[in-house]
């Protein structure tokens, strides 16, 4: 009798995983804005006195759509679909078992119920095309800015496209292949891979040196589980800094290591985004499910400074699994003079602004729930006089000066910004 019951609630159990798995790998039901295609307008009728214009780009993830604003007047220029063949993508993605829960487990635990259509983007040195990055179609694309169609489409290893770079000469386009463990090199004048290198779990950020010699880099492990006691879950969590020409890694540092041989114990070694200064002697870290940063120096392979940053008195009870995707803050950028430091204080609803001398520091509140607003992202503008912050809750980029440390602007896009990053377009 008992052997039945035990069978029984395992048949049930099975019953409703075969449901849940199901919906899982069903394709949602839902409308994405559309823009007409302009083949006419195509790259090639795109003549070089059409002036170069410096322009801010903002991808919204959720709805799959850059907006390009003007970085003087912070009004709207254009918006780009980044997925003019999303019909072809979806019917590739559903018709096979493997692909659909991949998308389906991408939507649901790292979307938070929605596909992600756009990651990261950058322009081209001519101004004619957007590279983009799309984590549930796995894959880089190069849009044509003006005629809004698609000019070269590269798959990525593995299920999932993620952060981007795109080197100082912008010939080489980085993406990382969060399942792969590594990082594809593109070459944007054809959309072949031409090189890569190996990463651990979740390769995330990539950032070029100034002079385009060096990759900073680093992977964040399986950002679905967050208990201490599951660590050994989330797989290898690497600080690399990589050989730009040979794509041989040159370091690879355990940062929970230089962490403990600091004094400063913490539960998570996984870096999230980062900040570099200019002579490259300084890196600033924001490790998963930390409330602020580390000070890292990088010409010594040494921790040297910790950066505690507030946490409003509504999360003081905020869980570990409470957090977004093991995000205490995601986001965080330098002035141009390196004296200043923007982070994006994500669970925390707040942009803080730091004196990167004294650590000193002032908040500027976003939402009355913290975890409302969202700031997902900080980039500084081409001059590195101001900061741009997605504040992915609420739709909008926040512009913020760094000298008077006070938002002058903000630019409504659309569904969920997360990358910010600056350019410049021929738009005809």
């Amino acid at each position: 009798m008992r052997k039945k019951i035990i069978l029984g609630i395992l048949l049930i159990g099975l019953i409703f995983f075969g449901i849940y798995l199901y919906n899982l790998g069903e394709r949602p039901d839902r409308e994405y804005p559309s823009f007409p295609l302009h083949p006419e307008k195509k790259a090639a009728t795109v003549h070089d006195s059409i002036p170069l214009q410096d322009v801010v780009l903002a991808g919204n993830n959720w709805d799959g759509v850059i907006t390009i604003f003007d970085p003087n007047t912070f009004k709207i220029i254009k918006k780009v679909s980044a997925m003019p063949d999303r019909e072809e993508r979806f019917e590739e993605i559903y018709s096979g078992l493997k692909r659909s829960l991949a998308s389906g487990f991408i939507r649901e635990y790292i979307g938070e119920g929605n596909d992600q259509l756009v990651d990261d983007m950058f322009t081209s040195n001519d101004g004619r095309y957007i590279y983009a990055s799309r984590p549930s179609f796995a894959d880089v694309v190069a849009i044509d800015v003006n005629s809004g169609e698609i000019f070269w489409r590269t798959s990525v290893e593995g299920l999932r496209a993620d952060h981007s770079a795109i080197s100082p000469d912008g010939k080489i386009f980085l993406v990382s292949a969060s399942t792969a463990r590594k990082v594809h090199a593109i070459d944007v004048s054809t959309g072949e891979i031409i090189g890569s290198f190996e990463s651990g779990d979740q390769p995330h950020e990539n950032i070029y040196s100034e002079d385009g010699k060096k990759i900073y880099h680093a992977s964040i492990g399986k950002v679905f589980f967050a208990s201490p006691n599951l660590d050994f879950l989330k797989g290898d969590r690497w600080f690399q800094i990589v050989d730009a020409n040979t794509y041989e890694v040159i370091r690879r540092v355990d940062m929970k290591q230089k962490l403990e041989e600091a004094g400063f114990d913490w539960i998570d070694r996984a870096i999230r985004p980062m900040a570099i200064t200019k002579d490259e002697k300084f890196a600033y870290l924001q490790i998963s499910l930390f409330h602020g940063f580390f000070e890292y120096d990088i010409e010594n392979d040494k921790i040297t400074r910790k950066l505690d940053l507030p946490i409003p008195k509504t999360n003081k009870s905020l869980s570990l699994g409470g957090h977004l995707l093991n995000s205490g803050h995601h986001g965080i950028s330098l002035s141009g003079d390196d004296k200043t430091i923007c982070v994006a204080g994500t669970m925390d609803g707040y942009i803080a602004i730091v004196d990167r001398e004294t650590f000193k520091y002032s908040t500027i509140k976003l939402s009355d729930d913290p975890k409302e607003a969202k700031p997902y992202w900080a980039t500084s503008s081409k001059d590195g006089k101001k900061a741009y912050i997605s504040i992915s809750g609420l739709d909008k980029i926040s512009v913020l000066d760094y000298a008077t440390g006070k938002v002058v602007a903000e630019v409504p896009v659309g569904n969920h910004p997360q990358r910010v990053r600056n350019g410049q377009l021929r738009l005809k």
